[in-house]
């Protein structure tokens, strides 16, 4: 026999959603305002999703923040993968040297790996640009992609490989053929955890940039409270994510609906 759910448990899971998810729909209502106001709804308009174009310093931090977060997401993503199969390979004291190593920068404050990259460029002698700035986020993103590609790798079935190898498949078709291929839906999820690292970081950015604007430090110049543009441009990302977790919802169901056919 089933217990009866408490009423005040549904009363805090509901209180909980709201603290989360009331601020967001107050936003994207307020997306749409015809005022710059955050408080009075007056009309209903598409115009500071115009802004977001037409505003040139808010494009061109959006422009900076896609390129940077892009290119980090990519070169993360490989650098992740090709270590988690090497590290995979190797002794377990090595492993766990590495394992180790790789968790230093995740629990370490990023006002830390800000400071530290800024000191080494000055070490070099380069100025902060915005090149440096991806190259900085490739190392913050990189520790993040590895912790969730490396689990897959470990649990690869190593018959296949040498099957693959025994078939007459050399090294690099073994990895683009038999191994990447498996390691899909981990490098997916370690792919979208260093794009969403990279997208919001501003401490590294900052320290990193040279005056280049992402999204973050651009949110952070603002003085005189948040543009209703922004607001426009956060629904956009909202929508978008939205998007994104309903595909993968349908396409899972799909897949189970295969499976038991």
């Amino acid at each position: 026999m089933n217990k009866k759910v408490p009423i005040w448990q549904y009363v805090f899971i509901g209180l909980i959603l709201a603290f989360v998810y009331v601020p967001l729909i107050v936003m994207v209502v307020f997306s749409f305002n015809q005022l710059q106001s955050q408080t009075v709804f007056q009309g209903f308009t598409f115009k500071w999703y115009r802004e977001i174009f037409v505003n040139r310093e808010l494009s061109k931090a959006l422009r900076n923040t896609v390129i940077v977060s892009f290119t980090a997401m990519v070169v993360s993503t490989i650098l992740a993968t090709l270590a988690a199969i090497a590290v995979s390979k190797q002794k377990k004291v090595f492993r766990e040297i590495v394992l180790n190593a790789n968790n230093i920068p995740i629990l370490s404050p990023d006002i830390l790996t800000a400071v530290a990259f800024l000191l080494f460029l000055i070490a070099i002698n380069v100025e902060p640009n915005l090149g440096t700035m991806v190259l900085a986020h490739v190392t913050i993103c990189t520790p993040y992609a590895f912790v969730t590609i490396y689990p897959k790798v470990r649990s690869l079935d190593p018959n296949i490989i040498e099957a693959s190898a025994d078939l007459g498949a050399n090294p690099l078709k073994t990895l683009t053929k038999v191994i990447i291929p498996q390691l899909r839906g981990s490098i997916i999820a370690g792919a979208a955890i260093a794009f969403t690292m990279s997208f919001d970081d501003f401490i590294v950015s900052q320290l990193s940039s040279g005056g280049v604007q992402n999204i973050s430090m651009y949110l952070y110049g603002l003085k005189k409270g948040i543009e209703p543009s922004v607001n426009a441009l956060s629904t956009i990302i909202i929508a978008v994510i939205g998007i994104k977790i309903v595909y993968d919802l349908i396409k899972s169901r799909r897949e189970k609906t295969g499976e038991e056919d």
